[in-house]
């Protein structure tokens, strides 16, 4: 009974060899190996070279289970569906140029042929442009290039019981609306300097819990003093907007926020400029759109960088490209858009 649906091995091939220099027929052969005899004549043809008669000096054809075999595997290797990319070198290289110098995601690179309103005549899906990469089809891409690495997965810990009462309101007494983010106006704030200790010098950073808009503020050191002074300069940056934009903000236990009364004392006004909220000890996830971008500030200053060799210039550049970078949990639209819409809407 001929065998159906299988390749033929090495070993076959080599019967194959072995039953033509015994004399049989191709039928014969097919009926040894069973299969059809037209997988013999095909594979004979695959096989096919020509030998030197060393007698008569001349040449006839051959089979040899090696060529056949090396055929074989070359085909097997070029299966497979054309590339959707093809000939499309401009799409191919505004994908590399997204990534590689603009420092984006494939998913954001592909949000923003979108957003700029750009057409190619080629259309792929996130998964296909890391299957690109990683076959190396992007000249001057590799995996390194990618900003998001695997992650490995560990056991969520427990809430740690601190020694101290927090400085503040709790997280606990937060209303849902903050928690599910159905409302614009609260915010995340922390702290992002150097662990070398090469300066004083740190970050203020603060993400608005619902449209993910970053604001990076320099200070001089991480003291709780330098902080009041930060959120006083952004009051009068924003003025009487100041209090409908930023109607609460959550901090961690650190000390440069330990200064409660000075943080929500309003300078333009009597009383109170915002409220806070403190996150339990080690649980920097309650502050977890905060933590995410500052994944994102460690991409373009990492663990290490001096701020005293950071210009406010610098610093400004790395907040408009976070703001203008396409996120995916806002339906690839920007930072920047969904806060214009909520500040437009109040």
């Amino acid at each position: 009974m001929p065998r159906i649906f299988k390749h033929l091995t090495r070993t076959d091939r080599l019967r194959i060899e072995k039953c033509l220099n015994e004399g049989y027929t191709y039928r014969q052969i097919a009926d040894v190996l069973r299969v059809h005899i037209s997988t013999i004549y095909r594979e004979i043809k695959k096989g096919e070279y020509q030998r030197l008669n060393g007698a008569t000096y001349e040449f006839y054809p051959a089979y040899s289970p090696d060529i056949a075999e090396e055929r074989y595997q070359a085909n097997l290797s070029a299966k497979g569906a054309d590339l959707k990319i093809g000939n499309d070198h401009e799409f191919a290289a505004y994908i590399q140029n997204k990534i590689k110098y603009e420092d984006r995601s494939p998913a954001a690179a592909l949000a923003d042929i979108a957003l700029e309103g750009r057409t190619f005549k080629t259309s792929v899906c996130v998964t296909t442009i890391y299957s690109y990469i990683s076959k190396g089809v992007f000249a001057a891409l590799t995996d390194s290039d990618l900003p998001d690495k695997p992650k490995r997965h560990r056991k969520v810990k427990e809430n740690k019981k601190g020694s101290c009462p927090p400085r503040g309101e709790s997280i606990e007494k937060r209303p849902e609306a903050i928690d599910n983010r159905e409302e614009f106006g609260h915010w995340e704030m922390d702290t992002v300097y150097s662990a070398a200790e090469t300066s004083l010098r740190a970050l203020l950073v603060l993400t608005e819990r619902k449209t993910r808009k970053e604001i990076i503020i320099v200070m001089p050191d991480r003291t709780a003093k330098s902080t009041v002074l930060a959120l006083n300069r952004l009051e009068r940056r924003f003025g009487a907007k100041f209090r409908k934009i930023f109607k609460s903000i959550t901090v961690d236990n650190g000390t440069e926020f330990s200064d409660l009364e000075g943080m929500k004392k309003s300078i333009l006004y009597s009383g109170l400029r915002t409220k806070f909220y403190y996150c339990h000890p080690y649980s920097s996830w309650e502050r977890g759109s905060n933590e995410n971008l500052n994944r994102m500030i460690r991409r373009k200053f990492p663990k290490g960088t001096s701020f005293a060799d950071v210009t406010r210039k610098q610093v400004q550049n790395v907040e408009d490209w976070m703001n203008n970078y396409p996120r995916k949990v806002l339906g690839y639209l920007t930072a920047e858009m969904a806060y214009q819409t909520c500040v437009a809407a109040l």
